[in-house]
């Protein structure tokens, strides 16, 4: 958060000088005076004015003491609309020095520590709460037209991406992205319009935008899964996966293993589930021969324990398969099915639920009428405990429809699969009989011997007397 009221030494720096001297030209605070206005200046000296009022906004105040300086805060407030209004009215090209200076306030006041988060102690499971109240930053009425005037700044035509490469560099979108861990939902929407809206502009930044946000999900998914910005770094790679060209990349197709589907892992992945699946989507859609890599991904990472995990991956899973093709389907079939049977067996009455809602999907139900002769004995033996014990009424009527669509479709395979699990019924109780005829048999062992045991212990003193 800001610290006091000084102008920072280094406005690239996260922490502020607690010195209230004049700094890049700006005098103390006891001399924190209005500029004039735009309108008031003849027009060749409006440039010089601009240059002044950035220098004016490089000032950073506390806003944890709301009756602290509150007259130079409102000066700044109305300065930092004047600079928005005068990027936005487009006085001419920026020149470098201008945008250097641009860069300067911008940073001076958005690139700062984060405050520890509150839920710093909480454990990673019990982080996500929807009923939660984000964390609102007590400067937002600063940093709100701050992050305006930059996202005006780059989207402006006067701005010539060439210059503003040099000052809008690596750094500059490594400190973006490292704001995007802030609990303002506020400041994490700006800073998604704005990088990427930085991506579309700066070419050459590409390239760096993606392994940088790579890294960040990284650390995330094997290190602290802690992250504010998830969803919002998502959000913007679904746009960016939407414009990559065909036949997609190595290197996308890399960021699609190493990262995306790994993002399945943390446990508050229903933080951006929905944004996640999106981009995966996106990929099969582009390169169909994806889904089997995907599909795969999404059984390793299947939660076990977390049912409401479980509906998160069967509602994405059931996207992947609108957009797989018949031979990637093959590939996968028989784990993907056996992982379905497990589900449709679950007793969570949700996840049993979702799974047999599969069979709603008309591309669903195609794929599996032409590999039925290998997908119906996989879940056969679920469908049929389902039918026989399952304790909620709407599992049950799903499972009754898709043993008729089965039973339809091919009433000899059908027949086939309800003999052998007959059959199978009978093996296992003939072994269950016979454990059970062993355990006996075991237990009237081990009582004789327990009997005869005690009659030894029992004699043995009196021979003990008699010697």
């Amino acid at each position: 958060m800001p610290g006091s009221t000084s102008v920072p030494s280094n406005p690239g720096s996260r922490s502020s000088s607690s010195s209230s001297g004049p700094v890049n030209g700006l005098l103390p605070l006891t001399n924190f005076e209005p500029l004039p206005l735009f309108r008031d200046v003849p027009s060749s000296e409006k440039q010089s004015l601009f240059v002044k009022k950035l220098h004016l906004c490089c000032c950073v105040f506390d806003f944890t003491d709301p009756s602290k300086h509150t007259r130079e805060k409102e000066i700044k407030r109305q300065t930092l609309l004047e600079l928005v209004d005068y990027v936005t009215s487009g006085s001419g090209k920026f020149t470098e020095n201008v945008l250097e200076d641009m860069t300067k306030m911008v940073s001076a006041n958005l690139f700062r520590s984060l405050p520890p988060s509150s839920r710093e102690n909480s454990a990673v499971s019990e982080s996500f709460d929807e009923d939660e109240e984000p964390v609102m930053d007590p400067a937002w009425p600063h940093l709100q037209i701050v992050y305006e005037f930059l996202l005006r700044l780059v989207v402006s035509t006067e701005t010539d991406a060439k210059v503003a490469k040099r000052y809008i560099d690596h750094f500059f979108v490594l400190r973006l992205l490292d704001l995007f861990d802030s609990e303002d939902p506020r400041e994490r929407e700006y800073l998604k319009t704005i990088l990427h809206r930085i991506y579309g502009k700066f070419m050459v930044h590409r390239p760096f935008i993606r392994k940088a946000i790579n890294n960040i999900f990284y650390r995330f998914i094997f290190e602290t899964e802690k992250h504010n910005g998830i969803a919002e770094m998502l959000e913007i790679l679904g746009s960016i996966i939407n414009g990559f060209a065909l036949p997609l990349k190595e290197e996308h197709k890399l960021f699609l293993v190493r990262a995306l589907v790994p993002l399945h892992k943390p446990k508050c992945v229903a933080m951006y589930h929905q944004q996640l699946s999106y981009c995966i989507t996106q990929f099969v859609e582009k390169d169909c021969k994806l889904a089997d890599t995907v599909i795969r991904g999404l059984l390793k990472y299947w939660p076990v324990t977390n049912s409401q995990k479980e509906v998160l991956f069967l509602n994405e899973l059931e996207e992947v398969l609108e957009a797989t093709q018949a031979s990637e389907f093959e590939r996968c079939m028989v784990p993907l099915f056996r992982q379905i049977a497990r589900c449709l067996n679950s007793s969570h009455f949700q996840v049993a639920e979702r799974a047999l809602f599969l069979w709603n999907n008309d591309h669903v139900v195609s794929l599996v009428a032409q590999n039925r002769q290998t997908i119906l004995p996989l879940i056969f033996s679920a469908l049929e405990m389902n039918n026989r014990n399952h304790w909620n009424q709407a599992v049950h009527g799903l499972t009754c429809n898709v043993r008729k669509m089965f039973s339809e479709m091919d009433p000899e395979l059908f027949q086939e699969c309800q003999r052998k699990f007959q059959e199978d019924e009978e093996k296992s109780k003939g072994i269950e009989e016979k454990r059970e005829i062993t355990w006996k048999r075991l237990e009237a062992a081990a009582a004789t011997k327990a009997v005869s045991s005690e009659a030894v212990l029992r004699t043995s003193p009196g021979v003990h007397k008699n010697q």
